[in-house]
């Protein structure tokens, strides 16, 4: 991939305490065409201060891939719909191929 083929997208990372929870949140997103695709991978181990005391929980990771143009809409649905009370949301712009991109823009669409 060269600099002149590069295009921006969307990575959206969050995190939910089962794979269940993690797979019903992809199938929602791709669904209402909000991100074009989402990874769930895991178990993983997280480690965090809640509350003042040291937690450490099982967790599985939703990766979402989405357009600039959809990543607020793609964060409202996961902040509005999450099972945590301070769910992690990690925004970050990121460059693929293009032919990936016009895959991403021809698969997300707020309707």
């Amino acid at each position: 991939m060269t600099t002149r083929d590069a295009v921006s997208l969307v990575e959206i990372r969050t995190t939910f305490s089962s794979r269940d929870k993690a797979a019903a949140c992809a199938a929602d997103l791709v669904a209402r065409r909000l991100a074009a695709c989402v990874q769930v991978d895991g178990p993983i181990t997280s480690s965090y201060r809640w509350q003042d005391r040291i937690e450490v929980a099982e967790e599985f990771r939703c990766t979402c891939k989405t357009t600039q143009q959809a990543a607020e809409a793609c964060i409202a649905a996961l902040t509005c719909d999450h099972e945590y009370q301070t769910p992690e949301l990690i925004r970050t712009n990121v460059t693929c191929s293009a032919a990936y991109a016009a895959w991403v823009h021809a698969n997300v669409g707020i309707e």
